[in-house]
């Protein structure tokens, strides 16, 4: 479940307004919240790479709902997608499909499916560095196959390449994408005040991070609380002058 950007922004302006501390627009808020939200996603690996050793020395609980290894992988979900390569024979390697919805963030595995060969393949693709590609490839022992495909990632023209070789008919590519950035957009009222607008972009985290996620934008603002329930008390309150205000 995402994180409502109108909740965040009202609970955020809730409490610079309790501590003194001016008005922040929305534009403000959503460059801050934008960049909140990445450094929480970009969180989630150091914090996955300690929980996972933790597993393979058996020092975490691991009944299910408390196993936080899992807990980090199924906040990552919503950014895992089968990303679209398409072969571009100008620069002999797969692009990204245009137009990019989607800002690629780590490339997980690959997939050469060799559709021209009885029967076809479908191989799983070892990613190497290009120095490694030219001397794998040199070897007679390790040359790739349509079995053993290797691939490594360069640029061209700005966008992702992914060199496969042997060349496959397709690809399927695993990914990690970036967040789409937060946005609270908003009408102009008879008064001049801002009105919500359905068409904002709520924060694509987890509901679990509602809480860290106002906690972190507060510091922007130079307002740091330490006990988390007065963000969760704070929430209730700008809810409820909300509702107050349009009964």
């Amino acid at each position: 479940m995402a994180v409502s950007v109108d909740k965040v922004y009202k609970t955020v302006l809730f409490i610079l307004n309790k501590e003194q501390r001016g008005y922040v627009t929305p534009a403000e808020f959503n460059s801050i919240a934008e960049q909140v939200q990445f450094q929480i996603f970009e969180s989630y690996f150091p914090d996955g790479n300690q929980q996972f050793r933790k597993n393979q020395t058996n020092a975490q609980n691991g009944t299910e709902f408390f196993d936080m290894f899992k807990d980090i992988s199924y906040k990552l979900h919503p950014f895992e997608k089968e990303v679209s390569f398409t072969y571009d024979a100008a620069v002999d390697g797969f692009t990204q499909t245009t137009p990019v919805a989607d800002v690629l963030y780590k490339i997980g595995e690959v997939v050469s499916n060799y559709t021209n060969v009885n029967p076809s393949l479908a191989s799983i693709t070892q990613l190497v560095s290009k120095s490694d590609f030219n001397k794998i490839s040199r070897s007679k022992l390790t040359a790739p196959d349509n079995k053993n495909p290797l691939f490594f990632t360069t640029n061209t023209t700005g966008s992702l390449l992914l060199k496969v070789t042997p060349t496959p008919n397709t690809i399927t590519v695993n990914a990690l994408v970036t967040p789409t950035p937060p946005s609270w957009e908003f009408t102009t009222g008879g008064l001049g005040q801002y009105i919500y607008s359905n068409t904002s972009t709520d924060f694509q985290l987890d509901g679990s991070e509602q809480t860290l996620l106002i906690l972190e934008i507060l510091k922007y603002f130079g307002i740091v609380i330490n006990d988390p329930t007065i963000i969760q008390a704070a929430s209730q309150e700008a809810q409820q002058m909300e509702i107050n205000e349009k009964s």
